[in-house]
């Protein structure tokens, strides 16, 4: 066994977001010396409230044809959300520039985006945001990636501060909530409405430049209060339409009663 590529894709595994929970696994099923294997591994994924979603992951690991190295190719993940219904499948490639986390990987099959810095196919290095594309799939039945490039005007810190966030008044606090939302992770902060503080959510929503607030209950919040404010310019609308259709008949019946007086007086 090649020693120097073990330490190699242990750490490789470990900044994918895997920890050294596959160390002794790796190892055994490099000594067998197969030409390829795989390593699985279910969890369970915590999405901030009482719901958990259940998670399986196969690592692909090939030998090369050439000598004895091995090489972690990709991972294919099952996300259940509900039990004995098929789950969410999703395989990501590991690349030497914007491999996906395991967490961020969650966090785009939860329909959430992450902001990575990519490489073009001419070695060009660029950054976007990427979501997943539940609408269409590639030949492999993997779902098309979505993304916001860097030229796309999406200004995370300007959509944030266009909300009362507690966390935003202090320089660490919001350098770290600004990195999580890039992870695309769904965070919690502290919204300070009429000076009372409450618990929320947001998430990136780079798409629509803005960002999706929830309720402790993660409840969409966005929704309800675009939700009553069309009503609300619905009933203005309405009202006014009504307010004029009822002005040139009010118009119409005074010039009508002066008619009728310039007769009687002729």
């Amino acid at each position: 066994m090649n020693q120097k590529n073990l330490d190699y894709l242990k750490d490789q595994l470990k900044y994918t977001g895997f920890g050294e929970t596959f160390e002794a696994e790796l190892k055994a099923n490099m000594l067998k010396g197969e030409k390829d294997f795989k390593i699985v591994h279910t969890g369970i994924m915590n999405n901030g409230v009482a719901n958990k979603d259940r998670l399986t992951v196969e690592l692909n690991f090939k030998k090369s044809e050439q000598n004895d190295m091995y090489f972690f190719n990709s991972y294919h993940v099952n996300l259940q959300k509900e039990e004995n219904k098929p789950g969410l499948e999703q395989t990501f490639y590991i690349n030497k520039e914007g491999s996906i986390t395991m967490k961020e990987a969650y966090n785009l099959m939860e329909g959430r985006s992450v902001n990575k810095n990519l490489q073009s196919k001419d070695g060009e290095a660029y950054n976007a945001w990427i979501s997943l594309n539940f609408k269409e799939t590639d030949s492999s039945g993997n779902f098309k990636l979505n993304q916001y490039h860097q030229n796309y005007g999406y200004d995370l810190e300007a959509s944030l501060e266009k909300h009362s966030i507690k966390e935003l008044l202090t320089p660490q606090y919001k350098e770290d909530l600004i990195n999580s939302l890039k992870k695309g992770n769904l965070q919690s902060v502290t919204f300070v409405v009429g000076g009372e503080e409450r618990k929320q959510f947001v998430e990136a929503n780079p798409q629509f430049k803005t960002v999706k607030v929830y309720d402790s209950s993660l409840q969409r919040i966005n929704d309800r209060e675009s939700k009553n404010e069309k009503q609300s310019q619905s009933k203005e609308k309405s009202a006014a339409q009504n307010k004029n259709d009822d002005e040139p008949a009010h118009k119409e019946s005074n010039s009508a009663s002066r008619s009728r007086k310039a007769g009687r007086s002729v």
